[in-house]
């Protein structure tokens, strides 16, 4: 071993004492420490991603991560079964908010698993009558203590009130775990082919590997693809640097938030469409 080399050594190990005695001053020594453990191979990338995950976990509040009420896709207490149906193919979730008359009031939960085997019986029951409690918490939760009552109740999502009570949005298991461990994919996400999958009209989820010409393709596009063949190389190239999980770039009317990545590529994009007044070109975190 060089003396160089040994040098290098000594200093990570003693970085590695001060953490495993306890006296790391903050948890950015805390998390130098790791990520000079992950640049020697003791620890993985994944699992410094889920160390990190956690670290900033009871920092985040649900209002951080809560899917936002004009983004809920919701079914009115008063509809009949039969009428949900093409909503529930179509959007593929397997829970959905119910709305009161007013259709401000979120009064219950309708859980798919419950109306399969009882619509083969009678498609004319209304949704009021098959619909389960809906949990309720404030925006302001602290997602640790969220996902504690998420097991003690064994639900699987919440409605989320504002100051007022009214609903603000909902959060679900998943979207708590996917802080910790990234985002999920379920069978509902991509294909082994597919590039692009969508959320909503203004939300979608793409793989950093998308080719520009392809995304230029599908949002009738122009982004340059002169220098850079990908969408992942064309956000490193932004920042200046390979991102973190939660850094942001924007280009015109697109926005590029990190889901997942590691010390070497990204692998995982949120694209948002912004709106003409909310559009520009500057990158943050």
């Amino acid at each position: 071993m060089s003396e160089e080399s040994g040098g290098e050594h000594r200093s990570w190990l003693e970085r590695l004492g001060h953490f495993l005695t306890g006296e790391p001053e903050d948890r950015e020594d805390v998390l130098g420490v790791l990520r000079d453990a992950q640049k020697r191979h003791v620890i993985d990338p994944e699992a410094l991603a889920m160390i990190e995950g956690v670290m900033q976990f009871s920092e985040l509040r649900v209002r951080d991560i809560m899917i936002p009420r004009a983004q809920m896709v919701v079914v009115p207490q008063e509809a009949e079964l039969e009428t949900v149906f093409p909503l529930v193919v179509e959007s593929a979730h397997s829970r959905y908010p119910v709305i009161g008359d007013d259709r401000a009031e979120v009064v219950g939960v309708l859980l798919v698993k419950d109306i399969l085997a009882i619509a083969l019986k009678d498609r004319n029951l209304k949704v009021r009558e098959v619909m389960r409690a809906a949990q309720f918490v404030p925006e302001s939760k602290r997602l640790n203590v969220l996902l504690r009552e998420f097991r003690a109740a064994r639900t699987h999502m919440a409605i989320v009130v504002d100051e007022y009570g009214a609903a603000a949005g909902l959060v679900t298991i998943e979207d708590v775990l996917e802080q910790i461990v990234g985002e999920i994919e379920d069978e509902h996400d991509f294909g082994e082919e597919e590039y692009i999958f969508r959320k909503s009209d203004q939300e979608y989820t793409l793989k950093a590997l998308t080719p520009i010409q392809d995304f230029n393709e599908y949002f009738d596009a122009d982004l340059c693809d002169e220098e850079f063949d990908t969408i992942g190389g064309l956000i490193v190239h932004h920042l200046g640097h390979v991102p973190r999980r939660g850094e942001r770039v924007d280009l015109g009317q697109f926005r590029f938030v990190v889901i997942r990545a590691d010390d070497r590529r990204v692998h995982l994009l949120k694209l948002t469409i912004l709106s003409e007044a909310e559009g520009g070109s500057d990158s943050g975190a």
